[in-house]
């Protein structure tokens, strides 16, 4: 619980102190650096490792901050989650951050798996349909599926709408497993 809330906070402290309209390219900016941490171990031994110091860090993290051209206070950021050895917790901040982001500009993230390409009047079919049931602005990406037989599954939040034609034979076999 307690990771929790620092989670949150770290997330509202990100959002509050870049303003919500910086905030997606300074939430871009660190998935960039979340993924190379990913990528290198070399690199993620030096946020996680106490044996560096934190100028040696510093060094690093501008000269990569250069190349990636992240802006200073993300790079700030980071030097301090880096500091106070929370780093590891940076893809749930991310996560927080994002879902503070939607929140606070009354919009949704939806993801979209379907078999095939959707035509335009179908995607704002969908669209519109999905900011009626949740009463805000949404923001779709689209995943293409082709283990999907035909329907789609559509992700907001936490919910799931599965609609495909593998989760209707499911229930169906269910239903007639149960007599």
């Amino acid at each position: 619980m307690k990771k929790i809330k620092q989670v949150k906070t770290f997330a509202n402290a990100l959002i509050r102190n870049v303003g919500i309209d910086n905030a997606p390219r300074t939430i871009k900016e660190l998935e960039a650096f979340n993924a190379l941490m990913l990528k290198s171990k070399e690199f993620k031994s030096l946020l996680f490792n106490p044996q560096f110091t934190t100028a040696e860090r510093e060094a690093v993290l501008k000269q990569l901050a250069a190349k990636m051209k992240l802006s200073e206070y993300t790079i700030k950021f980071v030097m301090y989650l880096s500091k106070i050895g929370i780093i590891p917790a940076l893809p749930a901040i991310i996560r927080s951050a994002i879902n503070l982001y939607f929140e606070k500009k009354k919009k949704a993230k939806a993801v979209v798996m379907t078999p095939i390409e959707i035509k335009k009047e179908q995607e704002d079919s969908l669209k519109s349909s999905l900011k009626k049931m949740m009463d805000r602005d949404v923001d779709i990406e689209y995943v293409m599926d082709p283990s999907l037989l035909g329907g789609i599954l559509v992700k907001v939040g936490s919910t799931m709408y599965d609609t495909s034609i593998r989760s209707q034979l499911r229930l169906l076999r269910y239903e007639l497993i149960k007599g």
